[in-house]
């Protein structure tokens, strides 16, 4: 029990850890492209007022429209209790084992094996399952799966990366239009004043390459929280379930799965339980180590599972 508690609490730090850098870094893009665009150093307070503004404006919108939007775009649609009782009771299990309130459940028809969970809070949520992983998985791998989305939803993680996908949305806006308006508008600013032309193109210069890197570095945050709350999944699931070997099968078998899913996109592949296999026939990113994944290594989830072994009590 010690071994999750740690675990949990060391993906949680460095959780918050990479948002706090999320947000300075808004904030630092904010204020230099202020600062070069408008030409004035106390220019760039406004413009950092602006960016989270703008940033706080499209969290709420994404809040509260981003879990239907991906549903959607997943082409998962609602079911009850009795279109598939054992599921439904699968789920309940859970659910009153861990305190948490039923979520409404989704199938996804393709014989792709995934899952994802979405919602704003665990009052709110929604765990979709595909056709494939539902008629292909045992019990208890079904159950392993459904445990760790639903610890997503504990956890907060569909709240969290629901939020992270909009912020770095605004990062590619705000550097978008930044980096068009200093290029074409920085030379007159720069102009303004004589005795600190050399300091403006300065600013000019480092605000260009703040916008030409702002979107890849947002996109670097964004995919190691990802990493980080996949393996928090993992070990909240293991310790719902008591059985962490149902989950490293169903792993095992995720891994394993050669069917495309034509609805999964790059916008939404980090929602998975693993890296959707994209129509073109390749993954969204590999499945070895990489900064480019929004998955851990299914090889190093795997591992971490079978090293807990069975908890008791």
């Amino acid at each position: 029990m010690a071994q999750f508690e740690q675990l949990i609490s060391a993906n949680k730090r460095n959780s918050v850890f990479l948002v706090i850098c999320f947000i300075l870094f808004i904030c630092l893009l904010g204020g230099v492209l202020g600062w070069a665009l408008l030409g004035e150093w106390w220019m760039a307070i406004p413009s950092i007022a602006l960016a989270l503004v703008v940033s706080s404006i499209s969290a709420i919108v994404g809040y509260y429209a981003g879990p239907s939007a991906v549903l959607a775009m997943s082409g998962a649609k609602a079911i009850s209790k009795e279109d598939d009782p054992q599921l439904y009771n699968i789920v309940e299990e859970l659910c009153l084992a861990s305190g948490l309130p039923m979520p409404a459940l989704y199938v996804m028809d393709t014989p792709a094996m995934n899952a994802f969970a979405t919602g704003r809070d665990p009052q709110h949520a929604a765990v979709a399952v595909t056709s494939g992983l539902r008629q292909r998985l045992s019990r208890d791998e079904l159950q392993g799966v459904l445990a760790h989305e639903l610890s997503h939803v504990r956890n907060l993680d569909t709240r969290f990366m629901t939020l992270m996908a909009v912020l770095v949305g605004v990062v590619v806006l705000i550097a978008d239009i930044g980096m068009r308006s200093v290029f074409y508008g920085g030379r007159r600013s720069g102009g303004r004043d004589s005795g600190g032309g050399g300091l403006q193109i300065i600013i000019i210069v480092v605000a260009l390459l703040l916008a030409i890197i702002a979107p890849i570095f947002a996109k670097l945050i964004q995919l190691a929280v990802s990493r980080q709350r996949e393996y928090l999944a993992d070990a909240s699931a293991a310790r719902m379930t008591r059985y962490p070997e149902g989950l490293a099968r169903a792993l095992e078998a995720l891994a394993a799965d050669t069917e495309p899913m034509p609805s999964a996109s790059r916008a939404t592949s980090h929602l998975f339980i693993v890296q959707p296999l994209m129509a073109s026939g390749r993954r969204a990113a590999s499945s070895g180590e990489s900064v480019w994944s929004s998955h851990p290594p299914i090889e190093e989830r795997i591992a971490r599972l079978r090293s807990i072994g069975n908890i008791e009590g």
